[in-house]
């Protein structure tokens, strides 16, 4: 009897995982941590990142989520997974744990929520987002992930620090460094 041609892998969501959310240019400490708590669980890792930039449209029975972009000229998604897959293996070349990459869309807390619910995680680790003026409106108005996270669903989450922190007597709206024109923040 001739040998039969392996089988290809099967590219399934993984069981209880560590879960890490991130974003393409800012996530190797995320996935550094994210890898290293799936390690000492024995667990796999699972890499998600959230499209904000597109949303579900309707959802399979079979679970095949079907999306759509808010914007027309958004980049692919293809393109995106290519970056973020590159990204992810830089990051976790060194690291013996078994990690997927899964591409979801719309509300970050909500799509992470679903997708911890779906493969009963473990963890959820994100990071903090980037310090700034615009970040820190958006987190005003929106909330962080994180704690949306905290307050919508049962897992631990880790909140993974990115840059330097803000000491105790600064501004956090404000920056480190002098780099804003005199007349749109006097006294800079």
């Amino acid at each position: 009897m001739a040998d039969a041609a392996p089988l290809p892998p099967v590219n399934r969501r993984p069981h209880r995982p560590v879960i890490a959310g991130i974003v393409p240019g800012r996530s190797a400490r995320v996935l550094r941590e994210a890898a290293n708590y799936a390690k000492l669980h024995g667990a796999s890792l699972l890499v998600a990142h959230v499209d904000v930039t597109r949303f579900v449209s309707y959802e399979d029975p079979d679970g095949y989520v079907h999306t759509a972009p808010i914007n027309l000229d958004a980049v692919p998604s293809e393109e995106l997974a290519a970056r973020l897959r590159g990204e992810a293996e830089a990051s976790l070349a060194d690291v013996d744990v078994p990690w997927s990459l899964e591409l979801l869309a719309g509300d970050p807390a909500l799509a992470i929520k679903d997708l911890a619910e779906r493969t009963e995680a473990r963890l959820i680790v994100v990071g903090t987002r980037k310090r700034g003026i615009g970040d820190s409106i958006r987190e005003f108005f929106t909330g962080s992930v994180a704690a949306r996270l905290a307050h919508r669903q049962p897992r631990p989450i880790l909140v993974v620090p990115l840059g330097e922190p803000v000491g105790d007597d600064e501004d956090p709206f404000r920056p480190k460094k002098n780099t804003w024109p005199e007349e749109l923040w006097p006294g800079a």
